[in-house]
């Protein structure tokens, strides 16, 4: 391999935020034979299926949203990750709390570990932010409707997480009238108010 290609292919991933799919990195002249040279070489990181990072720079950051982000691009983060990366929880997530729209295709991932939840367009829709990580752009749900959707799926991931959750956000200083917008979105007002009430 020409020292020359693989100084280009350096560039290009450096132009890119150091991180690129398999099938951009061939549209922008990459060739797989350089790609799988550069990986053997050290000089390239795997960070998932057809996904390559330079290995110069620092190690991702939410390196797992980011793979989600990048292999589900409809996903959006919810429910214990997405409180996780707000602060709003002590749990840990040992999987990627995933939310996507009811017509979307069962994404096919071998890691990290996903838990989807299949929402209605409104509720899919609401309350979605967009964060910058390493250069990738990761679909999260804000702290006011995640606290919502803890009360919404509070079967699945149990009250006591959803109350730490309200009681953290409240300490945080996320809006009453906000949180109860998106419990109206996700029809658990009723079951939020006493709770709101209790507490605020």
């Amino acid at each position: 391999m020409k020292p020359e290609t693989i100084e280009k292919a350096l560039q290009t991933f450096r132009q890119h935020d150091n991180i690129l799919r398999t099938s951009q990195a061939i549209q922008l002249g990459i060739a797989p034979r350089t790609l799988y040279a550069m990986h053997e070489n050290g000089l390239l990181v795997k960070v998932t299926r057809g996904v390559y990072r330079l290995a110069e720079v620092e190690p991702l950051n939410n390196a797992d949203l980011i793979q989600v982000a990048l292999r589900i691009p409809k996903g959006v983060i919810c429910l214990i990750s997405a409180l996780s990366y707000h602060n709003l929880t002590t749990q840990i997530p040992h999987q990627v709390y995933v939310a996507l729209p009811l017509d979307a295709e069962k994404p096919r991932l071998n890691y990290p570990p996903v838990r989807l939840f299949w929402l209605s367009k409104p509720v899919y829709s609401a309350g979605v932010e967009e964060h910058l990580m390493d250069g990738t752009t990761v679909s999260i749900y804000n702290r006011e409707k995640t606290i919502a959707d803890c009360f919404k799926y509070r079967n699945k991931i149990g009250l006591e997480v959803a109350l730490e959750a309200l009681r953290e956000g409240l300490r945080q200083g996320c809006k009453l009238e906000s949180i109860m917008e998106y419990a109206r979105i996700d029809r658990v007002e009723k079951i939020m108010r006493p709770y709101m009430e209790a507490l605020s």
